[in-house]
């Protein structure tokens, strides 16, 4: 006996009391009954049993929601007993067809299992499962979903309130039964339902001819089922233009329809438009059809990955650091045996490497010019780890990578990675630092010399510009000597920004230049900060609350609380002014 057949008889002998069980059902629908995951019906009501089938139901299903039993583990024979207690509800309760049926009974497994959870004596799945059924209607549509692929997330969403049973929607049912009779694969239809809702609200005769105009491009009906599972979109509307534009395209530069359909995944969604746009695309920049056959032929992700998403981005990425349709063009002939989703994700760590060893955006954009290829199959390693391994600083890291580009191939991951030559710019540097020590009259290896080699940040050669800086200004060689003494780090600021505090004091405070001398420190305090304690001073000043010319030192070396302290809060706004200024300031 086959399986239909056993099924079967095991339906005639369970009639009568399925027949009951709808009947008990239709008397008490307007009661609250509790449906298996279906949030929309009130959980907590019970159907009437006298106290006899109580008794002979004992402990074969709970109706309580907490009910926690642990059902990870099932035994395959559970499984199977409750899969055969579905397919015999769906089939002989629910007139379900039975190949239909059978695809919900023993494809929804997450149902299954929360159906299990209700369930206590699972030694006899079978028979308590469709006791349970009998008086506790399920909503149809989860295990129908699951069954077509769907996970419970995905499905959930698409639940409707209105519809518990699945011959509540024909049209839903009609078109289902449509794209199964077509060929296409049950599981596969969620994905279809999933991207294409409106597909399965379609009148009689509509989703046919709409697969019937695909047949007349030519296309075979296994074609047509491997596209629009691709792509459920081709069902929406007329037929796709840009589909079709596409495969015209594709086949004169001798691509055949299998080829094609063999570069699609099913999981994926495709955007017909946006490879179209890909192929036009590769024309203007002057690739020629034979080239973009050989191209497209090696790297089929070029067009197929992400729709041509990724290859967009690296075509705007190029064409954003200057490189010409010609460049773009040949670098694309060129392209390595690579993913071009990889390729596009090297690039983008290399231009974060560039960034933070701080390289001049100009010289970004002409190694990215010029060295494509290099940057897209480079899987570089961490910055912070470059520079440890080749013990070197982001200066010279710029210049070596400017005058050593290809070396870059010998810093991805997988590699050991090897310091740099000593230049012997350090040395140099080393040297130049203490000559100018020894020139402003420190004593040589003393402790007040090695301190001083300990602040100055930079190269040595820079500590004399720094120097020079301040004599011109209008400061005394004497007196420059004894601040730097005194306050060494005062030379770790470049010249440029030693020019604009002495230009900010001379010109915003009032300040004469002389009281450097006594408070040379005031060059090792950043612009904001001299810029906030002076434009609360002078207008507490201008308030009557603090007394004018006080010492430099006075303003700017006391800490932002022993400030606020003794000057802001002698005024009753002063405390407001003072977060005013600072949001000012500082933003700016």
């Amino acid at each position: 006996m086959t399986h239909f057949q056993k099924l079967r008889a095991v339906s005639i002998s369970k009639w009568v009391s399925s027949n009951f069980a709808e009947s008990h059902f239709k008397l008490l629908k307007t009661s609250p009954l509790l449906l298996i995951g279906s949030p929309h019906i009130a959980q907590s009501s019970r159907l009437y049993r006298t106290k006899r089938a109580v008794q002979t139901e004992k402990y074969e299903y709970s109706d309580d929601q907490s009910v926690s039993e642990n059902v990870a583990q099932i035994s395959s024979s559970t499984r199977k007993e409750a899969q055969d207690a579905l397919v015999e509800y769906f089939y002989s309760t629910r007139s379900i067809q039975f190949l239909d049926a059978e695809n919900m009974g023993r494809n929804s497994p997450n149902f299954l299992e929360k159906l299990l959870k209700r369930v206590r004596n699972k030694a006899g799945a079978e028979r308590s499962i469709t006791r349970f059924l009998r008086y506790h209607p399920i909503n149809e549509f989860e295990p129908f979903f699951e069954s077509l692929g769907l996970k419970p997330s995905e499905y959930v969403p698409l639940l409707r309130r209105d519809f518990m049973f699945l011959s509540d929607d024909h049209l839903l049912l009609d078109n289902y039964s449509i794209l199964c009779n077509y060929g296409f694969n049950r599981n596969n239809i969620g994905k279809i339902y999933k991207e294409a809702t409106e597909v399965f609200g379609y009148d009689c005769g509509i989703l046919l001819s709409k697969l019937q105009a695909y047949e007349q491009l030519g296309l075979s009906q296994p074609s047509i089922i491997n596209f629009v599972v691709s792509s459920p979109n081709l069902l929406i509307g007329d037929v796709n233009v840009d589909f079709v534009k596409v495969l015209e395209t594709l086949k004169s530069l001798g691509f055949e329809t299998s080829w094609i359909e063999g570069n699609l995944l099913e999981k994926n969604c495709y955007n017909w438009r946006r490879m179209l746009g890909i192929l036009c695309l590769f024309s203007k920049i002057g690739c020629s059809n034979e080239q973009l056959a050989g191209l497209i032929s090696q790297h089929p992700d070029i067009l197929f990955e992400g729709s041509g998403q990724k290859t967009y981005s690296l075509i705007g990425f190029l064409v954003k650091f200057g490189s010409s349709s010609n460049q773009i063009c040949s670098m694309f002939l060129q392209f390595p045996q690579i993913l071009v989703g990889q390729f596009v994700l090297n690039m983008s760590k290399c231009f974060l490497f560039f960034n933070e060893i701080e390289m001049e955006i100009t010289e970004i954009g002409k190694i990215v010019s010029s060295h494509p290829l290099l940057l897209g199959s480079c899987s570089l390693k961490k910055t912070n780890s470059l520079l440890a391994n080749l013990n070197v600083g982001k200066k010279r890291l710029c210049r070596y990578i400017k005058e050593n580009p290809q070396e870059m191939k010998n810093w991805v991951w997988g590699t050991r990675v090897k310091p740099l030559p000593n230049s012997g710019e350090e040395l140099m540097s080393q040297m130049q630092k203490n000559k100018f020590l020894l020139d402003l009259g420190f004593v040589q290896d003393s402790k007040e010399m090695k301190a001083a080699v300990k602040v100055f940040r930079g190269k040595g050669g820079e500590l004399q510009e720094r120097f020079d800086c301040l004599v011109k200004a209008g400061l005394d060689q004497n007196d420059v000597r004894e601040m730097i003494k005194g306050s060494p780090q005062i030379l770790n600021q470049t010249k440029n920004v030693i020019e604009m505090k002495i230009d900010f004091l001379l010109n915003e405070t009032g300040y004469p230049l002389s009281s450097l001398v006594t408070f040379p420190s005031y060059l090792a305090y950043t612009v904001e900060r001299v810029k906030l304690r002076f434009s609360m001073y002078n207008w507490l000043v201008d308030h009557g609350t603090a007394e004018p010319r006080l010492a430099l030192s006075t303003i700017v070396a006391c800490s932002d609380k022993t400030f606020i302290k003794q000057f802001v809060d002698h005024h009753p706004t002063g405390s407001q002014v003072w977060q005013e200024l600072k949001k000012k300031i500082y933003s700016n």
